[in-house]
This record gives C-alpha cells, sequence and structure tokens, in this order.
C-alpha cells in the first residue's frame, strides 16, 4: 500500500512469463546491477518453426539495431538446448547471456527456426501459414534466478493452455 512498483526488466509484450517488479526503489537498484553484472539467470522456453539442429547449443549474433538514423551493432549470445523437436517443430529451451531487444526472436529467426506465432520475424512459407495458426507468440520466460545475501532464488511460470496443446499435439512427450 502506497508504494509504486518498480519494474527491473522487461519482456515483449508478446511473451508470457516470469517478470520482476521491485517494490522499492533500493531493490530496483539492486535487481538492476545484478542484471547489469549478469548474476540474474533467466530460462525462456519456445516453440518455433523448422527442426532446430541437436548440434547448435549456442547462438552467437551481431544484431543490428538503429537509433536516430545511426546503425548501431550489439553482440548477442544464448544457449539453447533442443528439448523435443520433429520435422516441422522444435521445443527448445533457451537462456541468454546478453539481454537485447528481440533477442531470442531475432537468433532463432536468423537460424532458420523463427518462434510461432511471431509476426516480426518469421519466414515467409506457405507451408507454416497452412500447418499452423497461432495468434500469440510461443515464447515464454520459464524461470528467474538470483542470489541476494547467499540466498538462492528461483522462480517458475507455467505456460498457458495454448503452448502446453501445441506440445501435445504435435510432440509425443
Amino acid at each position: 500500500e502506497n508504494t509504486k512498483p518498480y519494474i527491473v526488466h522487461r519482456l515483449d509484450k508478446e511473451t508470457s512469463g516470469v517478470l520482476i517488479i521491485a517494490k522499492t526503489r533500493e531493490y530496483a537498484q539492486l535487481f538492476t546491477s545484478l542484471f547489469r553484472i549478469r548474476k540474474i539467470h533467466k530460462t525462456y522456453i519456445a516453440l518455433t518453426h523448422g527442426k532446430v539442429s541437436i548440434k547448435v547449443k549456442t547462438l552467437k549474433d551481431d544484431l543490428v539495431i538503429f537509433e536516430k538514423d545511426k546503425k548501431i551493432i550489439q553482440k548477442a549470445i544464448s544457449h539453447i538446448r533442443i528439448l523435443k523437436s520433429s520435422s516441422d517443430f522444435s521445443y527448445v529451451e533457451l537462456n541468454p547471456i546478453t539481454g537485447r531487444k528481440h533477442q531470442l526472436r531475432k537468433q532463432l529467426y536468423n537460424i532458420g527456426s523463427p518462434i510461432i506465432g511471431d509476426d516480426k520475424y518469421f519466414i515467409n512459407r506457405r507451408a507454416d501459414k497452412i500447418k499452423l495458426k497461432s495468434k500469440n507468440l510461443l515464447l515464454h520466460a520459464y524461470k528467474i534466478k538470483f542470489m541476494i545475501n547467499n540466498v538462492q532464488y528461483n522462480f517458475k511460470a507455467e505456460y498457458d493452455k495454448e503452448f502446453e496443446s501445441f506440445i501435445k499435439k504435435n510432440f509425443r512427450l
């Protein structure tokens, strides 16, 4: 009561999952510094078009953004683990090391496996449109973990029904 929440990091508006919101300015500053020194670890899960190669363990990219007509190149690194795959889709776990805007979406697009439901980074394959109609981006911030004063904190958010039904329908679990 009588406090203002502080958002200390972001998720794309289309992404579901865990988000840290600090109750006080002091904790907001603490979380911001933990993010800066990469002591907060996030795990995402995504459903993608295409079969991601099991050989791919790390995604390293130079992502390009433009600010006021100035081209900026940012290094982006994420670890990837294939949870399940079929000839048409992959169910992957992602751990971003860097935190760039649209990082996971761009990186998966760059390897030819855009996230299902992504209207910004997609490969216009007619077969994908026929096989699947998803209104939602199937990218989910599944876990977040960090340590404060030698206490480990772990938070998880389960994915929604659409995510779950897609997994059940397309993969034998």
